[in-house]
């Protein structure tokens, strides 16, 4: 005697730990992110940080204003999953340059990474002006 069957309806199943392996890692993308979205994340994470400004408006070097409202230039090269970092910025005088400095690249390297998931090898910072404050300059007689 024949019977008829339903076929077996079955709901999608949660993945379980058994399921991950490496078939299913290599299957994934990769998410690459180009230099410059690199670069614009360390200028970002430099102007968070206190008594950093920026090169602002100009031709050529004529003309720029030192501003504090804008980010710093910033450079990047990858070498792979590690960044190079290059920073053109201006600070407040007086201040601690070591200590602030030292500071400033904690706090790039420390976004940069967290936001990228690259590792950050190198930063060099050029420091092409100095802003001296109302309190320092002395009146010309």
């Amino acid at each position: 005697m024949a019977t008829a069957t339903q076929p077996n309806l079955t709901q999608p199943r949660r993945p379980t730990k058994e399921d991950s392996s490496i078939e299913s890692i290599e299957q994934r993308g990769v998410t690459t992110i180009p230099a410059g979205v690199v670069a614009q994340i360390a200028a970002q994470a430099a102007y968070e940080t206190a008594n950093v400004g920026s090169n602002a408006g100009g031709v050529l070097g004529i003309g720029t204003r030192r501003n504090f409202d804008s980010r710093p230039e910033a450079r990047c090269e990858l070498y792979g999953q590690v960044a190079v970092l290059h920073l053109n910025l201006g600070l407040v005088f007086p201040t601690a340059l070591v200590a602030t400095v030292e500071q400033l690249r904690a706090h790039v390297r420390s976004r940069v990474e967290r936001l990228t998931g690259m590792s950050v090898g190198k930063i060099s910072i050029e420091i092409s002006w100095l802003n001296p404050s109302n309190h320092v300059r002395k009146s010309l007689r």
